[in-house]
Order: structure tokens, then C-alpha cells, then sequence
């Protein structure tokens, strides 16, 4: 699921990550390059299926492009070092930010504090 979802912009089914209801302090970061991408000290439950954060742990590791994949506009987000693809983020989240990036679990692993 990892390769299909990093590398070939999968989405893996939703609620099928163990990440989506971890409660755990630590950094989730891009399973291929090991790049710290998002903390738990961001995410939230948006009841979507899917890990969900309202902002990246460091900024310059995450990097996006507009994808037409479904008919309409998207931001899609990755890896800013590998290009591993992550998810989306979109406008809906909670504040700070106002935004809600909605990740693969399958596209990270979970690093404990």
C-alpha cells in the first residue's frame, strides 16, 4: 500500500490506518526518505478517515501542486526532499490555520517521543 500510495498517488481506504486514531505524542514522518513531515501536537480527528493535521511540522518539508485527478481542482501535498505523494490539504480544518492536510497513513511512519 506504501508503494501504490507514495508513488503512484494512491489513496489508501479510508479508516484502514492504524495513524488515523493514533493518540500518541511523536512526529509522523514520509516513509521513504524518513523526513520529519507532521506532529502530533497538529492532528486532529476530522472524522474523515484519514490522519488529519492542520499544519506540517516543518513547512519545508512538505511541498504541492494543483492535481485535476478527479475532474476538479486539488492541492495535492508531498515529500519536498523524495516527492512522495501524501494526501491533500484543503480549507476546511480547524484554527489555527484554517487548514485540514488529509493524509495516507500509508504514506508515513510514527516516530514516539
Amino acid at each position: 500500500m506504501a508503494r501504490h500510495v507514495t508513488q503512484n498517488h494512491g489513496t489508501e481506504p479510508a479508516f484502514s490506518s492504524p495513524l488515523n486514531s493514533n493518540k500518541q505524542r511523536g512526529s509522523y514522518n514520509c516513509i521513504v526518505c524518513n523526513t520529519p513531515v507532521f506532529s502530533s501536537e497538529h492532528k486532529f480527528d476530522s472524522g474523515t478517515g484519514w490522519p488529519s493535521f492542520h499544519s506540517p511540522s516543518n513547512p519545508a518539508n512538505i511541498a504541492s501542486k494543483t492535481d485535476y485527478e478527479i475532474g476538479y481542482a486539488r492541492t495535492e501535498v508531498h515529500c519536498a526532499k523524495c516527492k512522495a505523494h501524501f494526501g491533500h490539504v484543503f480549507n476546511d480544518g480547524p484554527q489555527p490555520t484554517g487548514l485540514r492536510y488529509c493524509i495516507n497513513g500509508a504514506a508515513m511512519n510514527f516516530v514516539a517521543k
